[in-house]
């Protein structure tokens, strides 16, 4: 019979996983995250990073354009963003065990 694959965890990853603030400071760093997609994909559909019609950058534009709108929605976000991160902080607090 096969057995359950258990994730094996780092001692950092253990002891992070025990201190209060290190799981805050995780779940702001997941809900930034979050934010960072959701504003990359905004970026996307306003048109950010999209071959211009003459003298544009060519197919390497194109092909690496996503790696700008990403970059750019990351330094959105770790500057304040648009406040999303904050409310998704709260609620992952709220969905958390012991209110962790």
């Amino acid at each position: 019979m096969l057995q359950p694959v258990q994730p094996q965890l780092s001692a950092a990853t253990q002891k992070s996983a025990s201190s209060p603030e290190s799981k805050d400071q995780a779940l702001m760093d997941a809900a930034t995250e979050l934010e960072a997609s959701f504003l990359a994909e905004m970026l996307k559909q306003a048109g950010s990073g999209e071959a211009r019609q003459s003298f544009g950058g060519g197919i390497g534009e194109e092909q690496f354009s996503s790696f700008l709108r990403e970059q750019q929605a990351q330094g959105m976000a770790k500057a304040g963003g648009i406040g999303l991160s904050e409310a998704l902080f709260e609620a992952f607090k709220k969905g958390a065990p012991n209110g962790q």
